[in-house]
C-alpha cells in the first residue's frame, strides 16, 4: 500500500501564480497538489488546465484532486459552471479526485426535501465522473450538509455510493469530540486530508502546524489503524506567509515520516 504523500491546497496562496506555487512546493519537498478551481484551473478552461497538468508532472509533482466549488443541488445556478465543465476540467488536469461542496445550507437549514435534491445531484455527477475514471469526495464544510458527524452520517447512509468519497478537516466550528466522531464517519470513504492548526475560540487564530502536533498525532494514528492511506494536504497557512509553509512542511514531513515507522513523532 502506497504511503501518504504530503501536499498543499493550492487556494492557500491565491495571489501566487500556479508557476510560483509549483516551484514553492517542490522547493518544500511537497510532492501533492490539490489545484484550485476559483483562481489557479477556472472550470471550463481545458487549455490551462492541460497548461498546469504539464507544469506539475515537469516538477516532479502529482495532481491529486481539483478543488472545484460547484455545490451539489445547484449545478449552474446563478451563473455557476455545470459539472459538466468541471468534470472535463478536471480530466484535463489529470485530477483523479474532484472535490465538491453538498449543498448551499448548513444541516440545521435542511428538510428532508433538500437532502433528497442533494443526493440526486450526488449520484447524477458520481456516475458521469464514474465514466471518466474520475472520484468525486465531499468535503466536510460549514454551510453545508457536512458540518456536523450527524449530518454526515446520514448523507453517507443515504447515498452509500461507491463513487462518492470524503475529503476531511477539523471543522473549528465543532469541538474535539465532534471534530473525533466526524473523521470516524468518513473513515472507510477517506480520500484526503486538509492540515492546519487554528486555536478555538472568539477569531479563530491560524497558528503554526507544529503546536497541532498532539491532535495530528492522535488523528493520524486514528488513521493508519483504519488502513487509510489519504494524502495530507496543507492549508490556511498562517498569514497566508509562502515563509510559513516551510515550517509547516517540515512538521508535517516529519509526523508523515514517524508514523510510516510505527509512530508519530514530533519533528
Amino acid at each position: 500500500m502506497n504511503s501518504p504523500r504530503a501536499g498543499l491546497v493550492t487556494a492557500t496562496f491565491r495571489k501566487m501564480t500556479a508557476e510560483e506555487i509549483v516551484r514553492l512546493a517542490a522547493a518544500n519537498s511537497l510532492t501533492a497538489l490539490e489545484w484550485g478551481g476559483d483562481i489557479h484551473v477556472p472550470p471550463g478552461d481545458l487549455a490551462r488546465a492541460a497548461e498546469v497538468a504539464s507544469l506539475t508532472r515537469g516538477a516532479g509533482l502529482s495532481t491529486i484532486c481539483y478543488g472545484s466549488y460547484y455545490r451539489v443541488g445547484h449545478g449552474g445556478e446563478n451563473g455557476t459552471s455545470p459539472f459538466a465543465d468541471i468534470l472535463q476540467t478536471a480530466e484535463a488536469l489529470g485530477a483523479p479526485v474532484i472535490r465538491v461542496w453538498p449543498g448551499n445550507r448548513g444541516s440545521a437549514d435542511a428538510d428532508a426535501a433538500y437532502y433528497d435534491k442533494v443526493c440526486t445531484d450526488a449520484v447524477v455527477i458520481a456516475g458521469a465522473a464514474a465514466e471518466r475514471g474520475i472520484q468525486v469526495a465531499f468535503e466536510l464544510h460549514g454551510g453545508t450538509l457536512t458540518d456536523t458527524p450527524a449530518s454526515v452520517r446520514r448523507l453517507y447512509d443515504t447515498l452509500d455510493h461507491p463513487n462518492i468519497r470524503a475529503l476531511w478537516q477539523p471543522l473549528s466550528s465543532l469541538d474535539r469530540a465532534a471534530q473525533d466522531e466526524s473523521l470516524e464517519v468518513v473513515l472507510p470513504r477517506l480520500a484526503h486530508v486538509h492540515v492546519f492548526h487554528w486555536r478555538p475560540g472568539p477569531g479563530v487564530e491560524r497558528r503554526p502546524l507544529r503546536e497541532g502536533q498532539p491532535e495530528w498525532s492522535a488523528w493520524m494514528e486514528r488513521i493508519a489503524a483504519a488502513g487509510s492511506r489519504p494524502d495530507f494536504l496543507l492549508e490556511f497557512v498562517r498569514g497566508d506567509d509562502p515563509g510559513q509553509l516551510g515550517a509547516d512542511a517540515a512538521s508535517l514531513r516529519g509526523w508523515l515520516a514517524g508514523a510510516g515507522e510505527g509512530g508519530s513523532r514530533r519533528p
